[in-house]
């Protein structure tokens, strides 16, 4: 017995040693996935970050060119009303697609109307192979397009049933792979594969018109079937920064205008929203504490080509409120760098932008504010143009012509804006959408509370990227659907789909469409992700040097060209106002510093010679 419990000691030690090492190895593990998921929140942070403050400018910079297209340019002695119903007679002649020829030398698909199955698949396969549509078919599908979505509703009603399941697809931005890639995992929309689109189909990606010429194609074919709401980005003001714009004029010199004026129709007559089995809300941004479906259902959508714009009030000889904090956006009086509120939120509230979350994996609440350049080039533009003294002379004179918006109006566009541009957030309550600058941040609460009130049991929306291609919020009642994957950068991302069937339970499809992505582990996926990231914020510290410099100077009264690290990264903030951990991400901007100090200067050089090299 002795002999055999000696025996047994090595084999123990041997075991201890064994587990011990296991438990260090798991625990090294643990450590490097989490220094990992660490760097990839703080990138996913940058990325976020630097899409939304684009987002504010561009509002900001619309408020500034709608100042000076309501002021300062001829008034017209025919109303807005008999200007649009003049353009919808006019339009056939306008956009008359017969006299384009389609030369022999042109060897890409040929489309006949009405559009068939057959015809849509071949689009489809020239599109897969980078053919370009001719543009004589291009005019004629999109009039065919705009014809019939003027007979679509606001709110399109889907019935889901047992053979018949429904495909919910997000943001596609772009990404014809992404679509490519759901078809041929999910199969052709048909009669018997019906889906709903839920906007952002345009922007950002290469191939936006591809996207959309096929997505209209199958919505001919299939008018029961497909079903397409509209997004942030169906907005041709939106479109001239996000790539849309310049994308179309790159592909269709000659026809490039007429295409993109017909789209801008297309996009004002895309329905709003979906509700699968009336248990189901399907819109593209969310929802707020005054969305009203009944109202929305009422509106008037074509009318509003463009959410960013309000519509003009005067009541009594005096301007709305909207409109004068417009002006006063336009004109630089709006203090700081961010809006004072959102498009649709101009009130007395308390200031809630200190508790505005900014968006992240995690729901971390993260401040972030906008850029000041966009403010102080306004507002520099105003004083030289005599802007402010204008619009002094006008508001003396009374010389705006009276309008016909209504209260019934501004409440209609603010349904649409909730709707196309808000953003859920973690705590109770409803807040302006200060980080995008149009919308709110609605909380769990308030999502009870429209379900209830309209007997619904889910809202499903897209407008947010997500690393997984989808999210739950809200107690599960709320689910974020994003369909274009890498969609910041290659690997940064899955895209994703809903498939519900008759029980209205959403199953998820999740992809990759990058084959490269696909071969990289996390490590190098992380890496990849994180440079590109950099790369972006670095564009974005070089683009406001002159602010930072100035900024700088204020903590280097003796112009040595030196500051602390400490004020370097409480500065940056201050100017680009994107909400990131700067004191972290010192070690991957500022190449040395000595004794807690820096040369911002040659900082500033370095930032020029990247991009120069770029």
């Amino acid at each position: 017995m002795g002999c055999g419990l000696g025996k047994s000691e090595p084999l123990l030690k041997i075991c201890h040693k064994a587990i011990s090492a296991a438990l260090l190895i798991q625990r090294w593990y643990r450590q490097h996935v989490a220094r990992l998921e660490m760097r990839r929140r703080c990138t996913w942070n940058i990325f976020q970050s630097i899409e939304y403050a684009g987002e504010q400018d561009q509002i900001k910079l619309y408020n500034y060119f709608g100042f000076l297209m309501d002021h300062f340019t001829p008034a017209s002695s025919e109303s807005k009303t008999d200007l649009n119903s003049s353009l919808m007679q006019k339009w056939e002649r306008y956009f008359c697609y017969k006299s384009i020829e389609v030369t022999k030398s042109y060897t890409g698909p040929h489309l006949t109307f009405p559009m068939t199955f057959c015809g849509v698949s071949k689009l489809v396969e020239a599109f897969k192979h980078k053919e370009q549509l001719h543009a004589r078919y291009v005019l004629q599908l999109l009039g065919e397009t705009w014809r019939l979505l003027r007979t679509f509703p606001n709110i399109s009603h889907v019935i889901a049933c047992h053979p018949k399941p429904i495909t919910i697809c997000g943001d596609l931005h772009g990404h014809l792979e992404d679509l490519l890639l759901i078809f041929y995992k999910n199969g052709l929309p048909s009669s018997d594969k019906p889906y709903v689109f839920n906007g952002d189909f345009v922007d950002r990606g290469k191939n936006s018109l591809e996207i959309l010429l096929t997505l209209f194609g199958f919505l001919l074919v299939y008018p029961n079937d497909v079903h397409l709401n509209r997004g942030n980005h169906e907005d041709h003001i939106v479109n001239l920064r996000y790539g849309f714009t310049k994308e179309v004029l790159g592909k269709y010199r000659v026809h490039g205008k007429k295409i993109l004026k017909l789209l801008q129709m297309i996009f004002s007559w895309l329905p709003l929203a979906t509700v699968i089995d009336n248990k189901v809300l399907i819109v593209h941004g969310g929802i707020s504490d005054t969305t009203d479906l009944d109202k929305i259902a009422r509106v008037d959508r074509q009318k509003y080509a463009s959410a960013l714009r309000p519509p003009k009030m005067k009541v009594h000889g005096c301007m709305t409120k909207m409109n004068e904090n417009r002006e006063r956006e336009a004109c630089g009086q709006v203090e700081g760098r961010r809006r004072v509120c959102s498009l649709t939120y101009h009130s007395s509230a308390p200031d809630h932008r200190h508790d505005l979350p900014r968006r992240s994996l995690n729901n971390t609440p993260v401040c972030s504010k906008l850029d000041l350049s966009v403010d102080e080039k306004l507002n520099s533009r105003c004083r030289l143009s005599g802007f402010d003294q204008a619009r002094c002379e006008l508001k003396k004179s009374d010389s705006y012509l009276e309008s016909k918006t209504t209260e019934t109006d501004l409440d209609e566009w603010k349904q649409i804006v909730d709707v196309l541009w808000s953003d859920p957030m973690p705590q109770n309550g409803c807040i302006p959408n200060e980080v995008r600058g149009g919308g709110c941040y609605w909380g769990p609460d308030v999502t009870e509370e429209v379900l209830r009130r309209n007997n619904l049991q889910l809202l499903i929306r897209s407008h947010e990227c997500k690393q997984d291609g989808y999210e739950f919020c809200h107690n599960r009642r709320v689910i974020t659907i994003f369909s274009a994957s890498n969609y910041y950068e290659v690997g940064s991302n899955r895209g994703a789909f809903i498939r519900m069937g008759p029980d209205l339970v959403p199953h998820f499809i999740q992809y990759q469409a990058s084959t490269t992505c696909r071969e990289l582990t996390l490590r190098q996926s992380v890496g990849w992700t994180e440079r590109s990231a950099l790369q972006a914020l670095r564009e974005q510290l070089f683009v406001h040097r002159s602010d930072l410099i100035s900024a700088f100077q204020e903590f280097d009264p003796s112009n040595k060209g030196m500051i602390s690290v400490t004020h370097w990264a409480s500065t940056t903030e201050r100017v680009l106002n994107l909400g990131l951990p700067w004191r972290v991400l010192r070690p991957q901007l500022v190449s040395s510093t000595q004794h807690g100090m820096m040369d911002y200067q040659q900082w500033i050089k370095e930032l020029s010679i990247t991009e120069t090299q770029n």
